[in-house]
């Protein structure tokens, strides 16, 4: 049985201290909202393929700060060079998390690359990340937020989720104020 994504994504984020996380569009963005709010949390609208690269430049910033990028594996496929740039920088500071569902859930859930064999962490691996793992079960949830939180990254994480119909827990949409709280969160001077 495959994992809950809704589930294990507030799991993780009982764990992630003062890191800072970037959601990856559709589910992601609605599972780690409805972990619950802050504005160290930022929400991408609209740039798929966009979130690993987006975490990749706020880690590589705020080197005292850990980066937490939760998407999916449509998404991360959408921007699979990516890995290849995170492998090259090598940001300790960065953990992935893929919630791969192996399907397109935000576009009426076709099959997506991973359910025909593409294992997104070894690609990372290839790519020179320091550490992968595939998790299935409940059982190895424990080791996880030491891995996503502690380890020395890059680190990409492939959580195998069940692909469900959770209730759509929306954050706000607007892009002016959703930059001007992260930059709260970050501890920048708003004028």
């Amino acid at each position: 049985m495959k994992l809950s994504r809704r589930s294990l994504v507030s799991r993780i984020l009982e764990d992630r201290g003062e890191s800072l996380v970037v959601t990856g569009l559709g589910a992601p963005t609605y599972d780690v909202f409805a972990a619950g709010d802050s504005n160290a949390n930022f929400y991408l609208w609209g740039a798929m393929g966009a979130a690993a690269m987006v975490g990749l430049g706020l880690a590589m910033s705020r080197g005292d700060r850990r980066v937490l990028v939760v998407t999916g594996d449509g998404e991360l496929l959408m921007g699979a060079g990516s890995l290849a740039v995170i492998g090259d920088q090598r940001p300790a500071n960065l953990g992935i998390l893929v919630l791969d569902n192996e399907a397109f859930g935000e576009t009426g859930r076709q099959p997506g690359l991973t359910s025909r064999g593409l294992e997104l962490g070894r690609m990372a691996e290839a790519a020179g990340f320091k550490a992968t793992a595939t998790i299935r079960s409940d059982g190895e949830l424990e080791s996880l937020s030491r891995l996503l939180f502690e380890e020395e990254g890059p680190v990409l994480v492939v959580a195998k989720v069940a692909l469900a119909e959770d209730p759509v827990a929306l954050p706000s949409r607007d892009g002016p104020y959703l930059t001007r709280r992260f930059r709260e969160g970050l501890g920048i001077a708003i004028e």
